[in-house]
């Protein structure tokens, strides 16, 4: 058997029958490193001695029919935005010093030891997770294993890019603005931000209510096995959810069909390139043929960039305020400009931008009432030149003008998941966005999983 692009179930089904070993799926992983990331870039840190560790452990429960769990011993990568004992956590930085204690776990780093699963290394990231791509002065360019001359996206590119290239199935990024969703779109994997809480968080994230984690991995099924780790509680997030009252592996089966979906190609607002609209739309007629019932409908909310600018420049400001002196000139150019524009946001702007985000929450709490869920683009464009944090020539300055699709639902805090759609006539991935109500992320998974077997995808 290929163990290299197998998913973590398929993985987990053979450990069961002897067919192969958490060692051999490590060693497999570690290989895939080995050979593909010095081209990807995916990893800022690999602890091949440490991982074997743990996939021999794994191995001696599996022989003794005792794992811990549905996904003991399955090779996994986690962004370096997450505390993880023993490894730095620099945050794509030079400005945080590696040379600490670092004796802390994360809940999302606990939960996966806890859980079994082989952590393998970290992932890149830009700069405090700032923007829609992954590059950053301490760690340079990651780049797309579709295309390695285009951006694996971001701000958890390496975890998608990792994902992708086999580098390990099952990945966790952060997302606060579409971080999850924006690289599985451009990589071609599943990324879910799940309702706001849904995962504990700490230390809290600098930009409080837009930030979420989430799981990304190659297929539906993992995504939801994964998810059903990292929800467990943690007391350290005093804004995170009750635990769930059904597992997601089991609410992947839901019977979706003749539910209804809205399908809005543009927002009402966005212009999207033309080969992404007509693969998104053709993915989405499949969904209508399988039995959910679809209605093409914008929600009717104008671009709510202006309110996120406040409340990401103020978390970022907030963030590097605490950075030591002399940081600005270490500091990636655009993040600087926008640590200078937060600092000038005043509390009642602040205020204003945080009603906006209320209001739009509701608009959509509203629209929920009539709608099961909503599909968009995850991405209007395919990816682009890695290097530039805007499409070169596109006459754009900030990450968030070509990602209008995905930051609105951060600050609605409801669930989102992109879903391979289908790939450019350059062989790009395109991925397909569907948004629920808050606290239905069961619901978001099943009709993902519903396209998933409409439409079916491998990594190339």
């Amino acid at each position: 058997m290929n163990d290299r692009m197998l998913t973590a179930s398929e993985l987990v089904a053979a450990y069961a029958t002897g067919e192969l070993s958490p060692i051999e799926a490590t060693q497999s992983a570690l290989q895939a490193i080995e050979a593909r990331d010095g081209e990807c870039n995916a990893y800022c840190l690999v602890d091949a001695d440490g991982a074997l560790e743990q996939a021999k452990a794994s191995e001696i429960r599996w022989r003794d029919g005792n794992p811990i769990g549905w996904l003991d011993g399955v090779p996994a990568s986690i962004k370096d935005m997450f505390l993880t004992q023993g490894w730095p956590t620099v945050r794509g930085s030079k400005s945080i010093d590696p040379d600490q204690p670092w004796e802390v776990d994360s809940p999302v780093a606990a939960r996966m030891r806890e859980a079994g699963l082989v952590l393998l290394g970290k992932t890149t990231t830009p700069e405090i997770a700032w923007k829609g791509v992954t590059d950053s002065p301490l760690c340079g360019i990651t780049r797309n294993p579709a295309d390695p001359s285009k951006t694996a996206g971001g701000s958890s590119g390496g975890s998608a890019a990792a994902v992708a290239a086999g580098m390990g199935e099952l990945s966790v990024g952060t997302d606060g603005g579409g971080s999850v969703r924006i690289p599985a779109s451009f990589c071609g994997i599943v990324g879910l931000k799940p309702t706001h809480g849904r995962i504990p968080l700490y230390p809290a994230s600098p930009f409080g209510p837009l930030s979420h984690a989430g799981p990304m991995a190659r297929s539906v099924d993992d995504t939801a096995l994964l998810l059903d780790v990292l929800s467990l509680p943690d007391h350290r997030d005093p804004a995170a959810l009750a635990p769930p009252v059904a597992s997601f592996r089991e609410a992947v089966r839901r019977d979706v069909r003749g539910l209804i979906a809205a399908f809005s190609p543009t927002l009402g607002y966005v212009d999207v390139d033309p080969e992404v609209a007509a693969i998104v739309a053709e993915a989405v007629r499949a969904l209508g043929d399988a039995g959910l019932h679809v209605e093409e409908t914008d929600p009717g909310f104008a671009d709510p960039k202006p309110a996120f600018d406040i409340l990401w420049s103020s978390g970022a400001a907030k963030l590097l305020d605490t950075f030591p002196p002399g940081s600005e000139q270490r500091t990636d150019p655009g993040l600087r400009r926008v640590w200078e524009l937060g600092r000038t946001w005043s509390a009642s702007d602040y205020l204003d931008a945080t009603a906006e985000r209320a209001a739009l929450g509701i608009l959509m709490g509203e629209f929920h009432t009539r709608y099961d869920v909503l599909i968009t683009p995850t991405v209007p464009i395919a990816a682009f030149e890695a290097g530039h944090d805007v499409p070169p020539g596109s006459g754009l300055s900030e990450w968030p003008e070509w990602t209008p699709f995905t930051y609105p639902f951060n600050m609605t805090q409801q669930p989102a998941i992109s879903v391979p759609a289908g790939r450019t006539s350059a062989g790009l991935p395109v991925g397909l966005q569907i948004v629920g109500p808050r606290h239905s992320d069961d619901l978001v998974l099943a009709v993902a999983k519903l396209l998933e077997e409409v439409r079916p995808w491998a990594p190339a």
